[in-house]
């Protein structure tokens, strides 16, 4: 697998765990890397998105609820949720992959752990977005 893809994984599952789960980040990346079998990864892309995500996480459901005012950003799948927030966070911050290809993972990676639904909302939320920034 890609290791910028595998990367991408891993923020996406620390996310969704620090919504849940704990604070401890460490811990969550150590269980998401044994659970989600990761064995390698680009340690460099994940930092700058986790990094990026929880700096401007505010910013970043602003951004959401004012792209998808029909949905508030609690009653969002926290799936979704972390989806896109790692997402714009790479669009918005980190700023080194194409938009497109940005996307393009966060529909993949919202299509594998989400609803059937999911990446069409991930999707729609994102081409909002992107077409503003």
């Amino acid at each position: 697998m890609d290791a910028r893809h595998e990367a991408r994984k891993l923020a996406l599952s620390v996310v969704f765990a620090w919504a849940f789960l704990s604070k401890d980040t460490q811990v969550d990346k150590a269980l998401s890397v044994e659970l989600l079998g990761i064995s390698e990864f680009n340690s460099d892309i994940y930092n700058k998105i986790y990094r990026k995500t929880m700096e401007h996480i505010y910013e970043i459901d602003a951004l959401i609820q004012e792209s998808a005012p029909e949905w508030p950003v609690d009653k969002i799948a926290k799936i979704d949720l972390a989806c896109l927030r790692i997402a714009i966070s790479e669009l918005k911050f980190v700023k080194e992959a194409p938009i497109k290809v940005v996307i393009d993972e966060a529909i993949e990676l919202s299509k594998e752990f989400g609803s059937d639904n999911s990446g069409k909302f991930v999707n729609g939320v994102l081409g909002n977005i992107a077409a503003k920034l």
